[in-house]
């Protein structure tokens, strides 16, 4: 797509982070958006900051892991706008970390529920509406590094990107096959200064596990997430990538260098018939 004004962006996650810089720079190309977040007091302002700068926005409260919140994005989206031309999937909530055979039922539901299935629903909804206006579309999804590798103590965290990214190569595959206008695109950084250690602040209820005790390893794991997010790369960065995907049909967007070699490590393991290599990230 190189033609970006006044078409229409959904973005998931959209009141914050990644998703929040994602959309300020497809408003930034003229396109008018939709925001939609979990959080409504953080998308009623940024709906109101970005349409200060002059964006066209419309915000919509929205639970991704909930088929029927994405229906209702989708019907919402097309409502007002009469087109989806760009689909973030990018609403995600953090590893509760620590070895995966102590982590509750509810952990697994919560993260998946979120990262993954947010990303089916995603989809399962959009998917056909965009491929019937037969226009140029592009969805991106948003994975991470630890989709490309396997780092102890973030278990769950890491079957959710691991999935997104297979989900995004064979959607890929299945709109190359089908002969569709709409491209995809998988989203892969590494440490991105954003809020992901606080995802906690949007856990439903019902799936709180506050009385069981953390481990060292999950402690361990907070304390480094939140001293790496602190310096990572600023999400401004990670917006301007994603635009390139678009403008530029890329399908994988590696937005930090210095996890290729362990991508490449995991890569050999496969090849060589070895056993995985284990590369410290929390050092």
């Amino acid at each position: 797509m190189k033609d970006l004004k006044d078409k229409v962006a959904v973005v998931t996650g959209g009141a914050s982070g990644i998703g929040r810089a994602i959309a300020e720079r497809l408003a930034a190309e003229g396109m008018r958006l939709v925001l939609a977040d979990i959080e409504e007091a953080a998308l009623a302002a940024a709906r109101k900051e970005m349409e200060a700068k002059g964006a066209t926005v419309l915000a919509v409260p929205t639970d991704v892991s909930q088929p029927s919140d994405v229906e209702a994005l989708a019907k919402k989206s097309v409502d007002a706008f009469g087109a989806v031309h760009v689909l973030c999937n990018n609403a995600g909530v953090g590893p509760p970390g620590g070895p995966m055979w102590e982590r509750t039922v509810a952990d697994w539901q919560w993260v998946l529920g979120v990262n993954l299935w947010g990303v089916i629903h995603g989809i399962r909804v959009f998917v056909p509406l965009m491929r019937a206006q037969d226009t140029e579309c592009h969805i991106v999804n948003t994975a991470s590094l630890a989709g490309l590798v396997s780092t102890p103590w973030m278990g769950i965290y890491n079957v959710t990107k691991h999935a997104i990214v297979t989900l995004s190569e064979t959607l890929h595959h299945e709109l190359t096959l089908s002969g569709t206008k709409l491209k995809v695109s998988v989203l892969c950084p590494a440490w991105v200064k954003t809020a992901l250690a606080d995802s906690d602040r949007n856990r439903p209820a019902e799936l709180t596990d506050a009385d069981v005790p953390k481990s060292p390893q999950s402690e361990m794991v907070e304390m480094a997430l939140r001293q790496f997010l602190a310096t990572g790369l600023p999400a401004e960065q990670v917006a301007d990538a994603v635009l390139d995907a678009i403008t530029n049909e890329k399908f994988y967007i590696l937005t930090h260098p210095e996890g290729t070699p362990f991508i490449e490590a995991r890569m050999q393991d496969i090849l060589q018939g070895r056993n995985p290599t284990y590369e410290p990230v929390f050092s």
